[in-house]
């Protein structure tokens, strides 16, 4: 970076972003530095990234065209590889006027048919509209794919941990410690991009699954939340966040704040978490700690990724979390109520199945964010759910009417 200009913006100038006087001020300085590039840190329309351009004689890259440069480089994996294409795609898409002399060329169109024919503008769009529908569809079948997964690791009564947290923040350092593996960690934005699974031994509730997600970003990119759906779906379809924070960041709680942002915009703000102070090696007089936290507050965890030290909190904390996060009960149905029996397997959470004269008897033992929803069941089946996993008891028998005034 050769320089850098800062400008107070109250109301965004259609036609620049920033104001007359300061677009000026910058082309001055791009042609006194002779800068090649000139980024700009928000957000900009087609219209004022152009103006922009034509002013300065330089090309402009905003924010989001920025992530999108960063996220190609990154991708490694096929589905990675996909979503950022389409991202980059639907950028592009509303991009393409840039006034250049080719733009304007026609095609003539086929004998017998009436019109001008159709100008290179009008073939660009076409052909990037066909290739977003072709991507649309592989990504669409990568997250069928992945929802088979997620109910199969239900079926195997296995809760998944998400890490989660903004970018370079060391979650896959962190994710190195806790599993043993060797996915691809470094000192750079977005250095991991495809989610990675690994089973997370030494838990006193048992074993889970440990998840790589993507790191967020202040304003994550609409595009990019949208082709990162199914990606982001590890996060949501959780049972237990790790929220990975750099302790040593001087804006860790604006941080906070916006992983917050973004984890209630994929729909997983309501999953339960661990509070992760990550880098306590680059901040004197930290010591590995457990906080259980308050009533309604997350526990919160101070480590060391790096130097592995504090990791036996950590997994204590997750074990103590995913242990209060699930709903263990065995229920015994009679014959008559097949109805409420089809609707417990609908939603994957029965664990074990065995059929006599009298029934059925089923054990349930699942995350209670997937069952909670069932309390609200018509029929009486949700009240005699509710007070049957929240106080299980072998001993009764369904009886709707028992329950349903």
């Amino acid at each position: 970076m050769v320089g850098s200009l800062s400008a107070r913006v109250e109301r965004p100038n259609p036609r620049y972003f920033v104001g007359t006087g300061k677009a000026d001020e910058l082309k001055s300085q791009r042609e006194v530095l002779g800068a090649d590039l000139i980024l700009v840190n928000h957000a900009l329309s087609p219209v004022q990234e152009r103006n922009l351009e034509k002013l300065t004689a330089c090309r402009v890259v905003d924010r989001t065209g920025l992530i999108l440069d960063i996220f190609a480089q990154r991708a490694r994996s096929h589905e990675g590889k996909l979503q950022v294409e389409l991202a980059q795609l639907k950028h592009m898409s509303t991009r393409l006027v840039r006034g250049w002399t080719h733009l304007e060329r026609q095609r003539g169109g086929a004998i017998g048919l009436r019109g001008p024919g159709e100008t290179q503008l009008e073939l660009d769009r076409r052909l990037l509209g066909e290739r977003m529908k072709q991507l649309q569809k592989r990504l669409d079948k990568v997250a069928t794919q992945r929802a088979q997964a997620r109910r199969a690791r239900l079926r195997n009564e296995l809760p998944v941990v998400a890490l989660v947290g903004y970018t370079n923040a060391g979650k896959s350092t962190l994710f190195n410690a806790l599993t043993g593996a060797g996915v691809y960690a470094a000192d750079q934005l977005f250095a991991t991009l495809d989610p990675t699974l690994r089973r997370l031994p030494d838990l006193d509730s048992g074993p889970a699954l440990l998840a790589d997600t993507v790191g967020f970003i202040r304003d994550l990119p609409h595009d990019l939340v949208a082709a990162f759906r199914s990606t982001l779906a590890e996060a949501r379809d959780a049972d237990l966040l790790l929220h990975v924070i750099d302790v040593a960041d001087p804006e860790r709680e604006q941080r906070i704040v916006d992983v917050e942002a973004v984890l209630a915009e994929i729909g997983a703000g309501d999953v339960p978490q661990i509070l992760v102070y990550n880098k306590i090696d680059q901040v004197e007089g930290l010591q590995p700690r457990l906080d259980a936290g308050d009533t309604g507050s997350p526990p919160r965890v101070s480590v060391s990724a790096r130097d592995r030290r504090g990791l036996d909190l950590l997994r204590e904390a997750i074990a103590g979390r995913l242990a209060a996060e699930r709903i263990e009960a065995v229920l015994q149905l009679p014959s008559s109520a097949g109805r409420l029996r089809a609707r417990l397997h609908q939603q994957g959470i029965v664990a074990e199945e065995s059929a006599d004269e009298a029934g059925w008897r089923i054990r349930i033992d699942a995350p209670r964010l997937l069952v909670e929803p069932m309390f609200g069941l018509p029929d009486g089946d949700g009240a005699w759910l509710r007070e049957r996993l929240l106080a299980p008891s072998e001993d009764e028998t369904y009886n709707p009417r028992a329950t349903a005034h």
